[in-house]
């Protein structure tokens, strides 16, 4: 990676875990000169972080921690309320992000898109599914999961009904089962696939029963309104969330 992004400019699309993840590794480059743009859609950074030492799970409270760390320390330039409408090229041969609002991140070197996935389902295609039209998740699992209203830690524990399909003993389990929807967690799909297993063995009691019990704190995102700042974006979190803090990203020019 160091050779790739040593000394470099690279701009970071994207507000969830994975991107935090590529702000942390990218920022441990910065004794090479490597620059970043943590480019948002949302007009906040909000609650990008994440629930910090309130989060039950440590590591992804740590996660967070770290990152706002980089961005504190000026590793990482923030530009909020983005949204790409064009990725150009400059006469250098450098990239150049254009939004909307006639915003820019130029001089670009890389661009590490972490923004959200779909999964893909083309060898499936023969099988009879019964997918959500917007998530492209199962259909009896999507009201469970949307972004909208739910995040991570409160993902109504499921199993074997949820993930069932007209076609028999057809289950999607873990990551892709939750489609485009961005609050998978790691422990939620082993209770899906105990539950498919002990229903494939004839146990329906166990495949029925809820044997997992998920995080109730930390802020874990995917759920509000980002776009607008002056709208509620708690919605969804796992936890309260804090008041918004002011980041100084550089001192000021002396004059």
């Amino acid at each position: 990676m160091r050779a790739r992004y040593a000394g470099k400019h690279v701009a970071v699309v994207g507000s969830g875990h994975s991107a935090l993840t590529a702000l942390v590794a990218l920022a441990d480059l910065a004794d090479t000169g490597t620059r970043i743009s943590w480019v948002l859609r949302r007009g906040v950074v909000g609650d990008a972080f994440g629930g910090g030492d309130a989060d039950q799970l440590p590591a992804r409270g740590a996660l967070g921690r770290r990152a706002r760390g980089s961005v504190a320390a000026g590793h990482v330039q923030v530009v909020t309320g983005f949204r790409t409408e064009a990725v150009e090229r400059d006469d250098a041969g450098r990239l150049v992000l254009l939004s909307g609002n006639g915003q820019r991140v130029s001089d670009v070197d890389q661009v590490v898109v972490l923004a959200g996935f779909r999964p893909d389902l083309s060898w499936l295609s023969e099988l009879r599914l019964e997918l959500d039209a917007t998530l492209q998740a199962p259909v009896a699992l999507a009201p469970l999961i949307d972004p909208n209203v739910h995040s991570c830690g409160t993902v109504y524990p499921h199993g074997v009904k949820e993930l069932a399909h007209p076609e028999p003993d057809v289950y999607l389990a873990g990551m892709k089962s939750y489609g485009r929807a961005p609050t998978f967690l790691a422990m939620t799909g082993y209770e899906q696939v105990r539950s498919i297993v002990a229903a494939i063995s004839g146990d329906h009691a166990a495949a029925e029963r809820v044997e997992l019990v998920l995080p109730e704190t930390g802020v874990c995102g995917g759920a509000g309104v980002f776009d607008d700042p002056a709208q509620d974006q708690s919605g969804g979190c796992c936890g309260p969330v804090a008041a918004p803090e002011m980041l100084t990203l550089s001192a000021p020019s002396a004059r």
